[in-house]
């Protein structure tokens, strides 16, 4: 799978407090981004709670978690995920809030956040000098890293939203176009010299709407095209899944030789 090129000072590498990109990362990822979507959907629909009260208890959480993780001197598996998941629950809403109750669109959502992605992405290389995911170990540098999630996270609700919706590709044709896009990202992985940073940020933003209609499909009602499954039980699986890689990761890790707290 996509892995970013890794400096050269492997202190650093170890020091970094975010998981070594494997292919498990990003089945981990995707999972995530499906229980982000389901349990988004829970609380806003299901719960009846609306678009910006969901937004703003997800956005309580994400901030907790980022904290949290700022303030740890070593790389926590469930902690890091855990501000992964926040920050997924928390862009489904907000993306949904934006598009929908603000009236923007799909189209001027997903426009707008893309943008903000890039300028995430170019303030951070121009103050840091690299955007690479492998030396993420100062505030700073993590400042911009669950920036540039936050935004990513929530431009890949809106993405996932205009496929199904606006361009009219179905859950299932949203499903086909995301995973076609990854493969073409892994193609050039494995048989070009693209970018690796740029090859991993493009996959991190795309399994995010991958995610997103993987999650409408499990729980939209039948007539819309989806499976119409209870949205917290099938959160409940994704959380258990999502707890099974990260358990799994960690038992990799130490054999691996990586300190864990």
């Amino acid at each position: 799978m996509i892995t970013a090129a890794a400096p050269d000072d492997s202190s650093r590498q170890m020091l970094a407090k975010v998981p070594q990109i494997t292919a498990l990362f990003w089945v981990t990822k995707i999972f995530a981004t499906t229980f982000g979507e389901t349990a988004g959907d829970a609380l806003s629909m299901s719960l009846n709670l609306g678009y910006l009260l969901s937004t703003f208890i997800f956005a309580g959480i994400f901030v907790l978690a980022v904290y949290l993780q700022i303030k740890s001197k070593v790389f926590h598996p469930f902690l890091y995920w855990f501000a992964i998941i926040s920050s997924t629950t928390v862009g489904t809403t907000l993306a949904d809030y934006v598009d929908r109750s603000l009236g923007i669109g799909y189209v001027g959502g997903s426009t707008i956040l893309l943008s903000l992605v890039c300028l995430s992405l170019w303030v951070w290389h121009k103050v840091e000098g690299t955007i690479t995911p492998h030396v993420v170990h100062q505030p700073r540098t993590e400042l911009f890293y669950w920036l540039t999630i936050t935004f990513s996270q929530t431009l890949g609700t809106a993405l996932g939203d205009w496929s199904a919706d606006t361009a009219g590709l179905g859950y299932t044709g949203g499903i086909v176009l995301f995973s076609g896009l990854i493969m073409l990202i892994f193609l050039l992985y494995k048989f070009t010299s693209v970018s690796r940073v740029l090859l991993f940020w493009a996959a991190f933003v795309l399994t995010r709407p991958l995610g997103a209609v993987v999650g409408d499909f499990l729980d939209k009602p039948i007539s819309s095209g989806g499976l119409d499954l209870s949205r917290f039980a099938a959160s409940a699986v994704l959380l258990a899944a999502i707890s099974l890689c990260v358990y799994w990761s960690q038992r990799m890790d130490a054999k691996g030789g990586r300190p864990l707290s």
